[in-house]
């Protein structure tokens, strides 16, 4: 898709619509300033040609004095006093309400467009932050909705303000004095110009830089989510030198701005320089011939100056907007990323599946040109217990993943319950499974809340029960807070099995009929790895259950066992004795699929 200037300005105030009556507000209170503009010399040339000189005092002003009203020198003085004093009033008034407006619509409309990205990057499939990484999508939600704002408020509506004061001067300037005002607009072309040239640049290395900032983010990112692999390793230091390193290239293009900016304001203040000489020498030679007053000298090179700092707004707030553009420009390319895993827009509400399960012919990639699962067909029954084991790589992961929706698969069908999974909502058909992984992951908030996440609306006697399912119930008791316990960032605070039993907790509560559960007691001790195993085995009856394992115990417990190698399902067990599960162990282990790989995920 093609982000023209005007679409971009067009589509962002297109999303900005519940803000338009405060934009509108804000326009109007800059467009203000025109005719307060206007007042600001009027002060000194009424002091200048009425109150020292000889000339009537203007219509526009008398007008406001009965007839007879005797203009002294010290009434003109006060009068001239009284306009410099309102026009301050109503300017400063109107600095204040636009500052506040502007801040107040400003921030909300960020917030909308956060709002807005947050939302549509959640419903991405992870393919896409696989590739992107989550540093990609955080530089966006926080720093590129920012140039909305920058966009609708600082700079688009000062602009157009800008252009209307610009536009009333130059008429003001004719109607006083025509030769005046085409050496005023003889500025306009070169300038035109000048900003044209610049703009194109500008707009290229703003998207540059943005590139390099948010890939500074991702060094940043991925060391502090790795803090102990970083620490272990001694590698604090070199992880510094990646961030110098790419935070340098952002350096760099700043400065390429930055020098791109000053040689554009040194020529627009070199082209006003020329045009202020040319006003000063013919206006000195006028004024010497009697062609013009001093007072009206006065009030046109006032006027000049007046006509000059739209004029160079204008031209800064054109080359300010390629910053502007070029966050829009990210945050609708992002937001106009298709979602890989498609709804149906006819896709049917599921309350509850029985559980059964169907591969048929299922191929799978995440890249075109490299298959991960290839023609995998099986069928599970609803409350079979199906233990998955291969080899690193084998696509272990990828059919849990594919189970759930997370991808679209390429070639083939899944069913559940005999029906294509794509016959129904995401949302619905996602609710129907529980998730335990050998990573537990938990929020940085109570434990009562981590509990409910995995039903939101669940009482406080429900978590206690859930709780106490999951063999979570005594340790909880004995934390500092109980179920308000904080459990840090990612659950740091807990240990591996505190938090793994959480998990389950929250599986209890959930209450799903399909249950994964990805190596779940891979990493505690044997007591922990107890409490967790009974628990599981109280969470699994009843309820259709794929787990990831290698553990003989673990598996012996299942009655279904895939075992996928190289993305291919080599062998299905069905209703098997230990004997035959211990010989199929032995021959995985010896064989040259597995020979010196480690059997995870």
């Amino acid at each position: 898709m093609t982000y023209t200037t005007l679409k971009l300005i067009k589509r962002t105030i297109q999303y900005a619509r519940p803000y338009w009556l405060h934009i509108l507000v804000i326009f109007l209170l800059n467009l203000l300033s025109t005719p307060l503009a206007l007042l600001r010399p009027i002060p000194l040339k009424l002091v200048i040609d009425s109150g020292f000189g000889q000339i009537s005092v203007p219509g526009f002003i008398a007008m406001f004095f009965p007839d007879n009203f005797s203009f002294t020198f010290n009434a003109i003085i006060l009068i001239a006093a009284a306009i410099v004093l309102f026009t301050a009033l109503i300017e400063n008034l109107n600095g204040v309400v636009s500052w506040v407006l502007e801040t107040f619509t400003g921030e909300k409309i960020v917030l909308n467009f956060r709002t807005l990205l947050f939302d549509h990057i959640q419903r991405l499939s992870l393919a896409f932050h696989d590739k992107r990484g989550i540093s990609h999508s955080l530089y966006r939600i926080q720093w590129d909705t920012m140039s909305t704002r920058s966009l609708l408020i600082d700079n688009l509506s000062p602009l157009i303000s800008s252009v209307i004061t610009l536009v009333s001067m130059v008429v003001i300037m004719f109607s006083i004095n025509w030769r005046f005002a085409l050496i005023a607009t003889g500025v306009i072309p070169p300038l035109f110009i000048l900003t044209r040239l610049s703009s194109k640049r500008l707009k290229k290395d703003w998207n540059q830089v943005k590139d390099d900032e948010s890939l500074a983010m991702a060094v940043v990112h991925e060391s502090l989510s790795a803090l102990r692999v970083v620490k272990a390793f001694g590698q604090e230091e070199n992880e510094q030198e990646r961030f110098i390193s790419q935070s340098d290239k952002a350096v760099k293009g700043q400065m390429k701005l930055a020098w791109t900016g000053s040689s554009f304001n040194f020529l627009t203040g070199m082209i006003f320089a020329v045009g202020t000489a040319f006003f000063i020498y013919f206006g000195a030679l006028y004024v010497k011939s009697g062609q013009m007053t001093l007072g009206e000298l006065t009030l046109i090179m006032a006027y000049l100056a007046q006509l000059f700092t739209p004029l160079q707004s204008i031209s800064k707030k054109i080359n300010n907007l390629q910053s502007s553009f070029a966050g829009v420009e990210r945050v609708f390319k992002l937001l106009d990323q298709e979602k890989e895993v498609n709804e149906n827009p006819h896709a049917l509400h599921l309350t509850k599946v029985k559980g059964s399960f169907e591969f048929a012919n299922v191929s799978f990639a995440y890249e075109s040109d490299k298959s991960v699962l290839q023609d995998v067909s099986f069928e599970i029954k609803a409350g079979d217990r199906v233990g998955i084991m291969g080899s690193t790589g084998a696509g272990k992961s990828t059919l849990i993943s594919l189970i759930m929706r997370f991808y679209d698969i390429s070639a083939g069908m899944i069913l559940v319950d005999g029906e294509d999974i794509k016959k129904y909502k995401l949302a619905d058909y996602r609710r129907q499974f529980s998730l335990v992984l050998q990573e537990p992951v938990l929020f940085s908030t109570s434990v009562s809340e981590n509990i409910r996440y995995g039903r939101p609306g669940a009482t406080e006697a429900e978590i206690i029960e859930a709780a106490i399912a999951a063999n979570a119930h005594e340790f909880i008791l004995n934390s500092t807070d109980g179920y308000g316990t904080q459990v840090g960032e990612r659950g740091m605070q807990l240990s591996g099995g505190e938090r793994q039993r959480i998990s389950l907790a929250r599986a209890f509560i959930k209450n799903a009929p399909v249950l994964i559960l990805d190596e779940p007691t891979s990493s505690v001790d044997l007591k922990t790895e107890g409490l967790i195993m009974e628990a599981m085995e109280r969470l699994m009856k009843g309820r259709t259950t794929f787990m990831i394992t290698h553990r003989l115990d673990t598996l012996s417990t299942c009655n279904v066992i895939l075992h996928l190698e190289e993305g291919k399902l080599v062998d299905v067990l069905r209703d098997f004795d230990i004997e035959t599960l211990l010989k199929k162990k032995i021959a995985f282990i010896n064989s040259p699929a597995t020979s010196g790989k480690t059997e995870d995920n």
